[in-house]
């Protein structure tokens, strides 16, 4: 890669590895890390940024506030919520080079709201495959297991799903940090990483737990199956073609085909999360640390997807009704009562064999 200027905005446990792996591989003067907490940024700059978890990694970094960007850059990978987009996104705009690309890295499907300010030229999308957990200021945790992050990090893709010079070399960027897939189906491919935000994301802020607590609970793995089958139904409906991830077909596998889940389906969902058992999900830590979550835009984008097709979402509604009442109350959900209220949704017909 031709040195370019890159820039990670928003420096929290995602941003925050990916930033590290960058620095390493281009050098803190051509990567930044932009994010609003002060100390974080203080940290960054004077201490590096420390990688736990999963491997054990210290890079030094170059370190910014929104307030104190200078110039602009030709490459931003963006990192941060999309409940901040409002300000964010225009705020990018200001610092995006005319030819430059914008990696739409948040969870959920956001890119109709990006298209809005941004061209679609200047616009690739994006998911990320692997899990973090912030330790404090420069401080984040790898939760994935490392040969998987390094096999499968991010899925890109261009907004009409051509294979394009600049789609590689944003592959060859972001192969410094893990595996890096192009896909040509971009929106079943973000439909397809919704299905696990939905389900242990969801569950995961829920439940008070990690994605190993819903794995390890009948009425947990019941539930995100449910949570999963109700979205593959409410895209289907919405004329999204789901793309595999991982090399797992979740269309073909997880539907609900019958009166209720086969305990083939079970075992598989488990056996396929299980590297990400140790992860909490970042709704979770949204809660514990009393911020506004990203509830709307997972969950609550599935059910206002089923209702815009007058299909019903219960598992996802009540997804949804107990992040708002936790988020709302600044209070944290207890596992036991919500495994309670779901377990009021299950059947109680036996799983098939």
């Amino acid at each position: 890669m031709s040195a370019k200027k890159i820039a990670i905005y928003g420096a929290g446990s995602i941003g925050t590895i990916t930033g590290a792996y960058l620095s390493q591989a281009y050098g803190k003067d051509h990567v930044t890390l932009i994010d609003a907490w002060q100390e974080n940024v203080d940290t960054l700059n004077e201490k590096g940024a420390h990688i736990i978890g999963a491997t054990d990694l210290t890079v030094p970094v170059h370190a910014v506030t929104p307030n104190d960007v200078d110039g602009q850059y030709d490459v931003i990978l963006l990192h941060t919520k999309q409940g901040f987009n409002g300000t964010v996104l225009p705020a990018i705009k200001k610092i995006l080079s005319p030819d430059g690309t914008l990696i739409s890295l948040q969870n959920g499907v956001p890119e109709r709201n990006i298209l809005k300010i941004f061209d679609a030229k200047n616009v690739i999308a994006g998911s990320v495959e692997f899990g973090g957990t912030g330790h404090g200021p420069g401080v984040s945790e790898l939760t994935t297991e490392f040969d998987a992050f390094k096999k499968s990090a991010f899925q890109i893709g261009e907004i009409d799903g051509k294979l394009t010079d600049r789609i590689e070399m944003i592959q060859e960027i972001l192969s410094n940090v893990g595996g890096t897939t192009i896909s040509d189906n971009l929106m079943g491919t973000k439909w397809t990483k919704l299905l696990i935000n939905a389900s242990f994301s969801g569950l995961s802020a829920a439940a008070n737990t990690t994605y190993g607590g819903i794995l390890a609970s009948d009425v947990g793995i019941k539930s995100a199956l449910h949570i999963i089958n109700e979205a593959l139904t409410a895209g289907h409906a919405d004329q999204i073609r789901f793309a595999p991830m991982n090399g797992v077909d979740f269309n073909q596998l997880f539907s609900l085909k019958g009166a209720d889940f086969t305990q083939k389906q079970i075992d598989y969902l488990r056996e396929i999360m299980k590297p990400w058992a140790s992860l909490k999900a970042s709704m979770l830590q949204d809660l514990e640390h009393h911020r506004k979550t990203e509830i709307n835009e997972i969950n609550g984008l599935i059910v206002e997807t089923a209702k815009e097709h007058q299909l019903t979402t219960p598992y996802n509604d009540l997804i949804v009704e107990i992040v708002t009442e936790a988020q709302d109350t600044d209070t944290l959900p207890n596992f036991d009562e919500t495994m309670i209220r779901f377990s009021k949704l299950l059947t109680n017909k036996p799983i098939l064999s």
